[in-house]
């Protein structure tokens, strides 16, 4: 396949090196138990098949076109391979983030942990069946990863290259765990901190979801040192922008849109930068009505709707939303102004700046477009 056919549907391409990938694993997963290889390795499989936007596949692969690469046919299959790998990485992400906050679904349907437990009979609460579901779900996770470092090492390239893109292989993973952890440990302790908030966006969302995808696209093209601080500044403000887009989704969503429970981060207590600074500004006003509604209903598992209401209205009260949408402009502003400084492929930078505003929720024009009010109390999942 040519660059040129992977620039028109990068997703799908991506999809169909993985259906190369998984189908080889499966077949090894079935050759050492058949009861594994269904319950735990066809459901890492079709997780990682179905559904998703690919993003992280996305920026690598416009991170690599934009340095000029993907002309040769080698370099175009390593980089479908790493996107392969990158997606392996997600869904480890989501499986383990879906088993860590309790959530029921993903991307409309029943999350992991709750298709293996509903597998072997829904238990009571507290019952035996939900821990066995859990376990599988993580064991589901490790499997991916696994899986994800095998096609790392997999993948054909010079030492120098194989170096580089090991470095960034393991900053990325070690960074993704440290930003979930950040997230639990705020939820533990009832963090407030917008400084805090930033650090874990950054860990969590930034550097994981764009800035590294971004610099596996630039090392593979063998991109100078300008043209990758150029991306990887570019991407580091992007991606910011994309998890802060998605602490909105996360408490003003409609979960028939996003796929994704809305107010779940408000019962879940995450300590977003949304909160932090609905939380800061109710405290400049010393407007105790608010911090008493923020204290007593966030963090709250059995929070009503019409408290997660309440909430929702204290964010927009306060200016807290509007502080977080106009965050998200300027940050992609700058993320736009970062690609500037780099010499890109005309074609590849304006499909990168597209990217940026599409994660960030932004129109072409830089618009908000903001997340549709929730219809009803289901929960689904906000897809990532």
């Amino acid at each position: 396949m040519s660059a040129h056919d992977i620039d028109a549907d990068v997703p799908a391409a991506v999809g169909r090196a993985l259906e190369v990938i998984l189908q080889g694993r499966l077949d090894d997963a079935a050759a050492v138990d058949g009861t594994f290889a269904q319950d735990i390795a066809a459901r890492a499989a079709r997780f990682t098949l179905e559904g998703g936007k690919r993003i992280r596949s996305q920026f690598l692969w416009w991170g690599l076109r934009a340095c000029a690469g993907g002309r040769d046919p080698g370099q175009t299959e390593t980089a479908l391979h790493l996107a392969a790998g990158l997606e392996l990485v997600q869904t480890c992400a989501l499986v383990h983030d879906d088993v860590m906050d309790g959530s029921p679904l993903r991307r409309g349907r029943d999350a992991v942990h709750v298709d293996v437990q509903t597998q072997y009979g829904t238990p009571t609460a507290g019952g035996p069946g939900e821990p066995f579901g859990a376990a599988a779900a993580i064991l589901v996770g490790d499997l991916a990863l696994s899986w994800a470092d095998d096609v790392l090492a997999s993948v054909d390239l010079d030492d120098a290259k194989a170096r580089q893109v090991r470095a960034l292989w393991q900053s990325m993973r070690t960074e993704m765990v440290a930003g979930q952890y950040l997230d639990l440990q705020g939820q533990a302790i009832g963090s407030r901190s917008i400084i805090r908030s930033i650090r874990t966006a950054s860990l969590k969302g930034a550097l994981y979801s764009v800035e590294r995808p971004l610099a596996f696209g630039a090392a593979l093209a063998g991109a100078d040192e300008t043209a990758t601080r150029a991306l990887r500044s570019a991407g580091r403000c992007a991606g910011i922008a994309f998890q802060l887009r998605d602490d909105l989704i996360g408490a003003f969503g409609d979960p028939a849109e996003t796929g994704k429970p809305s107010g779940d981060d408000i019962r879940d207590g995450k300590g977003t930068y949304l909160l932090a600074v609905a939380t800061a500004r109710a405290e400049a006003t010393a407007d105790r009505e608010l911090l008493t509604l923020l204290n007593a209903c966030v963090g709250r598992a059995d929070l009503a709707d019409a408290d997660v209401r309440r909430v929702r209205e204290a964010f927009v009260t306060t200016g807290a939303r509007a502080i977080v949408e106009d965050k998200i402009l300027r940050l992609i502003r700058t993320a736009n102004r970062h690609l500037g400084a780099g010499a890109f492929v005309p074609h590849a930078d304006r499909r990168l700046r597209e990217l940026f505003h599409r994660v960030a929720g932004l129109s072409a024009a830089g618009d908000p477009a903001a997340p549709s009010a929730p219809r009803g109390p289901r929960a689904e999942g906000r897809s990532r």
